[in-house]
């Protein structure tokens, strides 16, 4: 070994070589991404306000025609769960009994007005017509097809209209030709999926302009005078008191359309826009029930929503609908009329059999 000045010089020793910068740019932000995933997924499913939000993401997918894919946040039995209780809970939210406090004018202005509204999340629009006589049900004029609301609108010459109740969709190829429940128009049962003496969820009006919302027999419905009707729920307002406790209960959030009547006999329907984010991400039945109840309704129920909510006036669409495909087909409308009575409904479904139309998912 070399000396210098008498001093051994120390041996070299190999060191291991320094990892370069690069690589911990890439490991430390990884890591702290794990991190970061770990602690959502406790917060997610482990917390009050966690669990919250996964049920409400839950409810929002329900709302689609993708529901089994809620099972990956809550789990297939829990699903299948939610899904009945939801239903249990709107059977007894339809039998809810309506004292109905509303006072008919003889004589009701014809002037219908769109009210264009906004609130955390959403936009939509109100219509409103004040003359509740002016309001039938449409259906479809397509042997084996639904029909979208423009072209009913245009079709009937009506002032306005809204999409109307459930429908099956085999396969959810957008065909829209069988409803879900019954269809009412005119006084007469177009349709019916169940027997005369079976309740079935309804929103509809009856010949004098007084809506009618909850769960009824079609024996009643012919018996109390309803002149146009078609099944969906919940009924959510009766006799001025809101049936939705919370955001919790409102059913997810989604495109909306709903129907409502005020003490004056004014009815107005709400569509939501919704599933745009940016624009609109939807509202859920809690919220479309505040802006009601503002406005002074009496009575409230739920219409098909999601991709069908459509609000059209003077032959144009208003709203925005959801789907990317344009406007769904549909076998129900309501529509507003200057001349209700000029209105003819023949029976689109007499005499073809259904069966060939049927689908495994049943409307929600």
């Amino acid at each position: 070994m070399e000396q210098i000045q008498g001093m051994p010089l120390m041996e070299k020793r190999s060191l291991p070589p320094r990892r370069p910068r690069r690589f911990r740019w890439v490991l430390y932000p990884a890591v702290f991404l794990m991190i970061a995933i770990a602690a959502f997924a406790a917060w997610f499913y482990l917390t009050a306000s966690g669990t919250s939000l996964r049920y409400l993401m839950a409810d929002t997918i329900i709302t689609t025609q993708h529901r089994e894919w809620a099972k990956y946040l809550i789990g297939k039995d829990e699903l299948d769960k939610r899904v009945q209780e939801y239903l249990n809970r709107f059977d007894e939210m339809g039998q809810v009994e309506d004292d109905f406090n509303i006072n008919l004018p003889s004589k009701a202005a014809k002037n219908v007005e769109v009210e264009a509204i906004e609130g955390k999340g959403y936009k939509g629009h109100i219509l409103y017509v004040h003359d509740p006589k002016m309001i039938r049900v449409v259906t479809t004029s397509i042997v084996g097809q639904g029909e979208q609301i423009l072209s009913m609108v245009k079709r009937t010459g009506a002032i306005a209209g809204v999409n109307g109740g459930a429908f099956d969709d085999p396969n959810w190829d957008g065909n829209g030709f069988k409803p879900g429940g019954i269809v009412m128009s005119g006084g007469k049962l177009l349709y019916s999926d169940v027997g005369m003496n079976d309740p079935v969820n309804v929103v509809g009006i009856d010949r004098d302009g007084l809506m009618v919302a909850g769960r009824y027999k079609p024996s009643q419905l012919l018996e109390m005078g309803v002149n146009d009707a078609v099944t969906f729920q919940p009924k959510f307002i009766v006799n001025g008191q809101g049936l939705i406790k919370n955001q919790a209960d409102g059913w997810g959030i989604a495109p909306r359309t709903c129907m409502a009547q005020k003490e004056d006999g004014t009815i107005m329907f709400v569509v939501i826009d919704g599933r745009q984010p940016g624009y609109s991400v939807g509202a859920t039945l809690y919220d479309v029930q505040q802006i009601l109840l503002e406005r002074g309704a009496v009575t409230a129920a739920n219409l098909d929503g999601g991709s069908s909510s459509v609000l059209v006036k003077d032959d144009e669409v208003v709203n925005r609908p959801s789907s990317s495909y344009g406007m769904r087909y549909l076998p129900t409308s309501f529509l507003v009329f200057e001349h209700p009575e000029k209105y003819k409904s023949g029976n689109i479904w007499e005499g073809i059999d259904m069966k060939h139309f049927d689908s495994s998912d049943k409307p929600f």
